[in-house]
C-alpha cells in the first residue's frame, strides 16, 4: 500500500513515537509510507514526503512531532477537502493515518466520508477521547504537572501559602484529577466535580483557622480566572495565595516509557487495521488491549467521570 501519516491539532509527547511506528511498521509490511508536513494544511497544500526508516531514527524520545501541525479551520468546507482529496489521488495515497484530537477525527471522518481510507490514533495530553481509556501525551503531560506542583508545594508549604495551581485539559479534568490525587492536593476542581467558589473559600478559612500551613488547589483550565480567585482567597482565609497557570509547559518534553509503549502498539495496529480493509475508525486501548471503534461513534461518545478516583479524592485528600 502507499500510505500517507500525518499528526493534527494540539502537539502531544508521544506523537515522534507514534509516527517511528506508523513508518516502520508500514515498512515491514512493504508498503510505501509518505510523511505529511502541517497537518491538514500540508495535506491540502501537498507537503508530501517519502520516509525511509533512517527518517525516523532517533526521534523515540524527542516531543513535539517532527511532520509539524497546523490549524486549518476551512477543512470543514468540502471545497477545501476535495483539494485534499486530489493531492492524496495525484500521489497515488490510498489510506491516511491521522494522528491527534477530536478534530483531527473530524478532518478523518470527513475524509473518510469523500472515499479516503482513514485511521485515526489518539494523540492528545487532554485524555478526552472517550473511546479510548488512554491517549498518547497524556502519561507525559500528568509527569510534567506533577513534578511543577510538587515543587510549588515545597514553597507553599516554607511560606505558609495556598496554591492555586490551574492545568491544561480544556473540558477533560483527567490532567487536574490524576495530578491532584498523585501530589496530595486538599482541593482537586473539575467539570465533573463542579465548583462551589464559596464552599472553597469557607473550607480554606477554616483550614488556616485550625492551624494548617499550606494548602494546594488543583483545577481544571476554563473553569475560573484563577488570579482573580487567589485575590478573593487571600482576603477571605487569611492565607497568603498564588495562582500559577502551567500552561504549554504540559505540552513539551520527552514522553515517558507509557507514551512511548502506547504510541508503539496503536502505530502498528493502525497499519495492521488498513491490511485487514478495516477503515474509517480510531484506534485506542481499553482494559490494556488495543482495539478500534468507528470514528463517527468516537466522535459521538460522552467520557465517563472515573467514579472510582473520586471516591478516592473523598477518602484521602
Amino acid at each position: 500500500m502507499r500510505i500517507g501519516v500525518l499528526t493534527s491539532g494540539g502537539d502531544a509527547p508521544g506523537m515522534n513515537a507514534t509516527i517511528r511506528a506508523v513508518v516502520r511498521a508500514a515498512i515491514a509490511s512493504n508498503d510505501k509510507i509518505f510523511g505529511i508536513f502541517d497537518g491538514y494544511r500540508g495535506l491540502v497544500e501537498g507537503k508530501f514526503q517519502e520516509f525511509s526508516r533512517k527518517d525516523v531514527s532517533e526521534i523515540l524520545n524527542k516531543g513535539g512531532t517532527i511532520l509539524g501541525t497546523a490549524r486549518l479551520p476551512e477543512f470543514k468546507y468540502e471545497t477545501v477537502r476535495q483539494l485534499a482529496v486530489k493531492q492524496l489521488q495525484k500521489n497515488d495515497i490510498e489510506a491516511l493515518i491521522c494522528i491527534g484530537g477530536d478534530g483531527t477525527y473530524t478532518g478523518a471522518l470527513r475524509l473518510h466520508e469523500m472515499g479516503i481510507k482513514t485511521i485515526g490514533i489518539p494523540g492528545t495530553i487532554d485524555n478526552d477521547i472517550a473511546s479510548t481509556d488512554l491517549t498518547i501525551g497524556f502519561s507525559t503531560a500528568l509527569n510534567t504537572a506533577c513534578e511543577a506542583i510538587d515543587k510549588l508545594r515545597d514553597t507553599s508549604s516554607s511560606h505558609q501559602r495556598c496554591s492555586i495551581i490551574e492545568v491544561m485539559g480544556r473540558y477533560c479534568g483527567d490532567l487536574a484529577l490524576y495530578s491532584g490525587i498523585c501530589c496530595g492536593a486538599e482541593y482537586i476542581i473539575t467539570n465533573d466535580t463542579g465548583f462551589d467558589k464559596q464552599k472553597l473559600l469557607e473550607d480554606l478559612k477554616q483550614n488556616r483557622l485550625a492551624g494548617r500551613r499550606h494548602a494546594i488547589v488543583v483545577i481544571s483550565e476554563h473553569l475560573t480566572d484563577v488570579y482573580q480567585l487567589a485575590k478573593e482567597v487571600e482576603q477571605y482565609s487569611g492565607y497568603e495565595c498564588r495562582a500559577t497557570i502551567l500552561g504549554y509547559v504540559q505540552r513539551g518534553g520527552a514522553p515517558t516509557p507509557e507514551d512511548r509503549l502506547l504510541a508503539a502498539r496503536l502505530g502498528k495496529y493502525s497499519v495492521d487495521l488498513l491490511h485487514e480493509g478495516i477503515t474509517g475508525v480510531c484506534v485506542g486501548i481499553r482494559k490494556n488491549q488495543v482495539c478500534y471503534t468507528p470514528i463517527e461513534e468516537a466522535l459521538a461518545m460522552k467520557r465517563k467521570p472515573n467514579e472510582e478516583l473520586f471516591k478516592l479524592v473523598q477518602k484521602i485528600s
